[in-house]
């Protein structure tokens, strides 16, 4: 089946593009998630993502990888398809490309089949392996994580081990009831949107680039991710309090190992936590560019021993 059916069109608004002119990662997730709901009714789950829905897919785990950025007006479509297929479980795979065809962004979501008001877990039924089963598709190469392991892991995140840590607070705050789904849980788009919001109190009001050539002027340098795995540890809901904890894992001088920890300020425990690779983006020659070896060891100098997710 290729990349899957399709599940998804719709295009960019200048509204959802950021500082660095192109569609900013909240977004890039708002709209998979809608995607999410088009597969979810092709798998016979119309109503998944509605409040007089009694089954809904609740998101465990996403990889993300980010292959050609998307500016304002640009036309994206999505296709998904079912990689796996678990007792209440599977991992699906959803691809965003450009109208040229070309890839644009992938996202593998683990998800599990839950009751929707208290997210229990319970098999599938038959109509839905029957779907599953002409939904059946590989990940392709452009998909496959690259530079984040994607193996079982145990989370270890908390605000106490950050405090440990010496991670450093980049938001705080207390979710919105705008921000939460037809459930009155937090959509998972919100995680991300708030570190995007906290990522210049991590690193600061430039981003480091090459070395100056001489006689030319300095380029405009910006931050953009190529590939995050985020784990959802639980749901937030409207009046929740949350506090965003993160600190850097390596540097090399292509990229950068950021981790996130979204908790509960009030009880210690986690929400969410994420790996991000990230990158310097020269934004006139919209293009990754290698930092100066003293930039390298300065990120080097920061990175917390034993940070993960």
């Amino acid at each position: 089946m290729g990349d899957g059916v399709e599940i998804w069109s719709g295009g960019v608004n200048t509204w959802e593009c950021d500082e660095m002119g192109h569609l900013n990662v909240r977004f890039w997730v708002a709209k998979a998630l809608e995607g999410l709901g088009g597969l979810a009714a092709r798998l016979g789950m119309p109503r998944a993502f509605s409040a007089v829905g009694e089954a809904t897919l609740v998101v465990r785990e996403t990889h993300m990888r980010f292959l050609r950025e998307a500016k304002a007006g640009a036309t994206l479509t999505m296709t998904g398809g079912v990689v796996e297929l678990g007792e209440a479980d599977a991992r699906l795979l959803l691809v965003m490309r450009h109208l040229s065809g070309e890839p644009a962004a992938t996202f593998q979501l683990v998800v599990a089949h839950a009751t929707s008001r208290d997210m229990r877990p319970f098999p599938w039924p038959r109509r839905v392996r029957d779907a599953a089963a002409g939904l059946m598709i590989e990940v392709p190469a452009h998909a496959a994580a690259r530079s984040i392991d994607l193996a079982p892991v145990k989370a270890t995140a908390s605000l106490a081990r950050a405090d440990k840590l010496g991670l450093a607070r980049i938001g705080l705050g207390v979710i919105q009831a705008q921000e939460c789904d037809v459930f009155g849980r937090m959509r998972a788009e919100m995680f991300i949107g708030r570190v995007s919001d906290g990522a210049g109190r991590l690193f600061g009001e430039t981003r480091p680039g090459p070395a100056p050539v001489p006689g030319q002027p300095p380029p405009r340098i910006g931050g953009a991710v190529l590939e995050y795995r985020v784990l959802h540890l639980g749901w937030p809901r409207a009046g929740d309090h949350v506090e965003l904890r993160s600190g850097f894992g390596g540097a090399d001088k292509r990229t950068r190992r950021v981790f996130h920890w979204m908790v509960d300020p009030q009880s210690g425990q986690p929400w969410a936590s994420a790996e991000a690779v990230v990158i310097s983006f020269d934004l006139d020659a919209r293009k990754v560019v290698d930092i100066t070896p003293e930039a390298q060891a300065a990120y080097l100098a920061q990175a917390v021993p034993g940070i993960g997710l």
